[in-house]
């Protein structure tokens, strides 16, 4: 907020409603706004005259009628650079949680069964261990830094990355996403969420996965399908998941996943750390002012 109110070029209003109607007369004269959960419908969009851009507080954009601002040639930017760091480090939080079954262990000393210590299921190692980035924007390779800290061989699923680019940063190209995944002891999830990636993880893949796999998606929900994930752990399939992002948020209280303790859930946090949450409201600000002075990255600006 200073950093826009100490700008002599803006004028700028706050608005905690965001009903499409408010939003209609909220929008109705700006040349630019700036969301982070708040939706964006298309009659919303239509109602917005003079806007000329959307600043996304995130890097995700699937609450933004991408249609209708294609077509009023209104032009989306995302923080690209705050949250990489952020998403890579939670990846590997969730990931030593589960490998060496935190929530259990802990329950045992708390419980008073310190004693029972050799009854417990025993955990597993990352060391040396396949490690799948899907998605080698920002954050896969935030990620593929830290897992090669812990000598894990990474290996990569983006048919948009050049194979070079990714050997330069110490992994291997796949292309054949289900041959990959069968050999994969960790999976994690870092691309939208488009028709082609909609329950691109189902249960016809996850039943040619390793009994040890874990799989974490820190992307969008609906990427990976929530029912066949619950099946494929209930039957011992893969070892076990994490997810930050549901298909539907709030989750509905009868999703399976809720009741699974064989999953890590966190409620669409992964960014959620003091630092991150400062660069991102900054970045999403600057992205505003650069905008309108001309001078945007243009790797910040979404392609329509």
């Amino acid at each position: 907020m200073e950093l826009i109110n100490n700008h002599p070029n803006f004028d700028i209003e706050v608005t905690d409603d965001t009903s499409v109607e408010n939003l209609k007369l909220k929008l109705k004269n700006c040349d630019g706004a700036s969301i982070r959960i708040a939706k964006l419908p298309g009659e919303v969009i239509e109602e917005a005259k003079n806007l000329k851009i959307i600043s996304r507080h995130g890097v995700g954009y699937d609450n933004i009628d991408l249609e209708k601002a294609k077509e009023k040639d209104i032009k989306i930017a995302i923080t690209a650079n705050a949250n990489a760091v952020t998403v890579a480090e939670h990846v590997m939080f969730v990931l030593l949680n589960i490998a060496k079954r935190k929530g259990l262990y802990d329950k045992t000393v708390r419980d008073g069964n310190f004693k029972d210590r050799n009854k417990l299921p025993k955990m597993i190692e990352i060391w040396k261990k396949n490690f799948l980035i899907m998605g080698f924007g920002r954050i896969g390779k935030a990620l593929i830094k830290r897992c090669l800290g812990f000598e894990m061989n990474v290996f990569v699923y983006d048919p948009f990355v050049e194979k070079e680019r990714i050997e330069e940063l110490g992994g291997k190209k796949v292309d054949d996403l289900k041959e990959a995944v069968k050999t994969m002891d960790v999976v994690s999830l870092h691309m939208p969420l488009t028709d082609k990636t909609e329950n691109l993880i189902n249960y016809d893949l996850l039943k040619t996965m390793k009994k040890n796999c874990i799989i974490v998606n820190a992307a969008r929900g609906g990427i990976i399908h929530e029912e066949d994930l619950d099946k494929a752990l209930n039957e011992n399939l893969i070892f076990g998941a994490a997810i930050d992002v549901f298909k539907k948020e709030p989750p509905d209280n009868n999703n399976p996943l809720l009741k699974n303790d064989k999953v890590f859930l966190s409620p669409h946090t992964a960014a959620f750390t003091d630092e991150c949450m400062t660069r991102m409201g900054k970045e999403t600000i600057q992205n505003l002012i650069d905008f309108f002075e001309n001078k945007i990255d243009q790797s910040k600006i979404v392609k329509l």
